[in-house]
C-alpha cells in the first residue's frame, strides 16, 4: 500500500507541472486589435485606434502600427508615443484574469495630451475598461472603452 502511494505522489505531480506549461490561445494578447473609447457605455465614440500587440518580458505591451481612426478634436493629430502593459493570471479550469494598461502621449504646440487606459481581459477576445485623458486645456475627458480582435 505504502509503495502504491509513493508510486501515485510523483505521477500526480508530474501531470500538474505539465499542466503548468500550457497555455491557451485565449491569453495570447499578439495580433491586430480596434479599439472604441466613449464617454459613458452608451454614448458617442470619442477616440477609435486600431494597433498591433505583442507581449514583451516582464509583462510589456510593444505597440506597433497604431492609427487613430476617430479622434474627437485635435487632442492627437500629431505624432504619438504609446506604452503597454499586460499581465495574466489564472486557473487550470480555463478561468483567465489580467489587467491591461496603455498610454498615448502626443505633443504639440499647446503642451503634451496623455491618454491613459486601465482595464482587464474580457471574454471572447476583448478588453475592456477606463480611459482618461490629460493635457491642455481642451484635451481632458474621460470615459469607457473596449478593445476587440480584429
Amino acid at each position: 500500500m505504502r509503495k502504491s502511494i509513493w508510486m501515485i505522489v510523483p505521477l500526480m505531480l508530474g501531470l500538474t507541472m505539465l499542466g503548468c506549461g500550457s497555455s491557451s490561445s485565449s491569453t495570447n494578447i499578439k495580433g491586430n486589435w480596434s479599439a472604441s473609447l466613449t464617454n459613458s457605455p452608451t454614448g458617442p465614440t470619442i477616440y477609435a485606434f486600431t494597433t498591433t500587440f505583442t507581449e514583451t518580458s516582464g509583462g510589456g505591451v510593444s505597440v506597433t502600427n497604431f492609427t487613430f481612426t476617430s479622434s474627437n478634436g485635435s487632442c492627437f493629430t500629431g505624432s504619438t508615443t504609446e506604452t503597454g502593459s499586460f499581465t495574466l493570471s489564472g486557473n487550470f479550469n480555463g478561468s483567465v484574469k489580467g489587467t491591461f494598461g496603455m498610454t498615448i502621449t502626443a505633443q504639440d504646440t499647446g503642451g503634451q495630451n496623455v491618454l491613459t487606459l486601465q482595464g482587464g481581459v474580457g471574454s471572447n477576445n476583448t478588453i475592456t475598461g477606463t480611459w482618461s485623458v490629460t493635457g491642455t486645456t481642451a484635451c481632458t475627458g474621460q470615459g469607457t472603452f473596449t478593445i476587440n480582435r480584429v
